[in-house]
């Protein structure tokens, strides 16, 4: 008897790191949790790009997806995403086209615009060479796709003859691209493109609708996707009791109310530190904002809901971002609580 989930189930990670944590722990639950996604049958598990943040160790997802691919057995691995102005076309499709040969047929190159990072680490990481613009954006996805490809990229030199670039001698597969954005910029060129396309529902909070359908309206069929494809992305914490899941997401809300209020960002803090810190006006209006568009609850009452969403945007898939954080005394490279978040939804979203 076959066991599958309704809707599927997929897991975008940061890789948190909390107070005391050091990042080797932090990998190594962020690891663990993959492996869990795995056996769970969840359909990928994606690292996100993030650079110099004291509470994410998310900076280099190609290295991740690597670790977690050598980990698991047939979960698709991915980034969302990497920030492709911070990196050179080339170097991006070589190393996917490196990770696709890992694991065949399990590979997802989501690509964002964003820089992922402030001012001064942008400029750090584009140290090498010149900023890519907004307009080479669009060029640099064709070229990473083509680049990937058996056959590689024909270019035309100096001298007029044509030069072959390909980013693996002989590639047999190449992984799925996917564009990632939260303003209507990416939903446009990967309907143009033919593409699959994610709106970063997670961190955006509006306009997903009114974006996705802006997507499937204008989208051109390509040969490797001939329909539009989408699915959502949801700040999540599942637990036993309500209660629970609301304590274990305050670390995380405090985290994000933080970062949109301008203050200075820290690891992310004990449910018990969050809990005995009152917040002024600013950061508890913040807070609550926020937690209205997250997923906090108990398993029967999630499942619900993302179910009611799935259905709401003509979605089989939904993403989540297992936000809950950890208690005192939890071990350092472990992550129960977004375990927990996996378990329980996994379990609830069964069917047979």
């Amino acid at each position: 008897m076959s066991t599958h989930l309704i809707p599927q189930l997929s897991v975008l990670d940061l890789v948190p790191v909390r107070t005391g944590q050091s990042s080797v722990q932090a990998l190594a639950a962020s690891l663990d949790l993959a492996a869990l996604a795995d056996r769970l049958g969840l359909t990928r598990y994606w690292f996100a790009e993030h650079h110099n943040m004291a509470g994410v160790a998310a900076s280099s997802p190609p290295v991740m997806i690597a670790a977690a691919a050598a980990r698991t057995t047939r979960i698709r691995v991915g980034s969302g995403g990497v920030m492709l102005p911070n990196h050179a076309p080339l170097v991006v499709a070589e190393q996917f086209a490196a990770l696709e040969a890992i694991a065949p047929g399990r590979i997802d190159l989501g690509i964002g615009r964003a820089p992922g990072s402030d001012p001064v680490v942008s400029s750090l990481l584009r140290s090498s060479g010149p900023t890519a613009t907004v307009e080479q954006f669009p060029q640099h996805v064709r070229d990473i796709i083509t680049m990937m490809s058996p056959d590689g990229a024909q270019l035309r030199v100096g001298d007029g003859h044509l030069y072959r670039v390909a980013a693996t001698p002989a590639a047999t597969g190449s992984p799925d691209v996917w564009l990632l954005g939260s303003s209507d910029y990416s939903a446009r060129l990967a309907a143009e493109l033919g593409l699959p396309y994610v709106f970063a529902n997670h961190f955006a909070g509006q306009g997903m609708a009114q974006i996705v359908g802006l997507y499937r309206d204008n989208y051109r069929p390509s040969e490797a996707f001939p329909e539009p494809r989408t699915f959502l992305t949801m700040n999540t914490v599942v637990a036993e009791s309500d209660d629970e899941a609301h304590a274990r997401a305050l670390p995380q809300l405090r985290a994000m109310a933080r970062l949109r209020t301008g203050r200075a960002m820290r690891p992310l803090e004990t449910v018990e530190e969050a809990l005995a810190d009152r917040p002024d006006h600013v950061m508890e209006v913040t807070i609550e904002s926020m937690r209205e568009r997250w997923l906090i609850g108990d398993a029967d009452f999630a499942a619900k809901h993302l179910r009611g969403l799935a259905e709401q945007h003509a979605v089989d898939e939904v993403m989540i971002v297992p936000v809950a954080g950890t208690r005192e005394g939890e071990p350092l490279d472990a992550t129960p609580g977004r375990a927990t978040t996996l378990e329980l939804l996994a379990g609830a979203l069964s069917a047979t």
